[in-house]
């Protein structure tokens, strides 16, 4: 009965073993720490997932414009009404900007250089200024010199039209009314300038 009392109690006393000193088992505590690496892991992916189903929306939803320009109206920095319909026959360079927008400094000049050029041949410069400020924006225009039409896009309602993305994004639309040829990001050089005016001139 003794050697049997003592194979009996050997269990017990090997659970007592693997028992910390206060006695409370560590399962549930480790349990308690897969769940939570579970949840550092699953929670970021699905804020991924649903990142990218939202871009994938916007993309899919919010195309830029294509076949012929929406039309708008807009009141220059100046004062002056210009509806885009009230140009056609003429081609126009529509460019979308803001004052905050470095690559926009980077094609200030060149858009300025070529309204110089190409103003009596046809050709018309718009700038709609973008989710910015008036006073900036005016002196944006003055540093750069900039001398064609140029006022607020209003609540962004042209940019929603055309579909832009960011600044800064130039249409180019023939006399038809018809989008011909588009820049996304600054125009760097006169080659790529004249890509879009040799499909836009009268």
């Amino acid at each position: 009965m003794a050697e049997l009392t003592e194979q009996r109690s050997l269990p017990q006393a090997d659970v007592a073993a693997e028992l910390p000193a206060d006695g409370v088992a560590t399962v549930p505590a480790t349990r308690a720490v897969r769940v939570w690496q579970a949840v550092f892991v699953v929670v970021p992916l699905l804020f991924i997932a649903l990142l990218a189903l939202r871009l994938y929306q916007t993309n899919t939803s919010e195309q830029r414009a294509a076949g012929v320009a929406p039309d708008f109206t807009f009141t220059t920095f100046d004062g002056e009404m210009i509806a885009l319909s009230e140009l056609r026959g003429q081609g126009v360079v529509l460019n979308f900007w803001a004052s905050w927008c470095d690559p926009c400094r980077d094609e200030a000049v060149l858009l300025e250089q070529t309204w110089q050029a190409e103003k009596e041949k046809g050709i018309v410069f718009l700038g709609l200024d973008y989710l910015d400020q008036e006073p900036q924006a005016k002196a944006y225009l003055d540093e750069y010199r900039v001398s064609y039409p140029n006022g607020p896009d209003l609540q962004s309602k042209a940019a929603r039209d055309y579909g832009i993305k960011g600044v800064p994004e130039t249409f180019f639309i023939d006399g038809e009314g018809k989008i011909a040829y588009m820049v996304i990001g600054p125009i760097m050089s006169p080659q790529q300038m004249e890509q879009g005016l040799s499909k836009i001139r009268p």
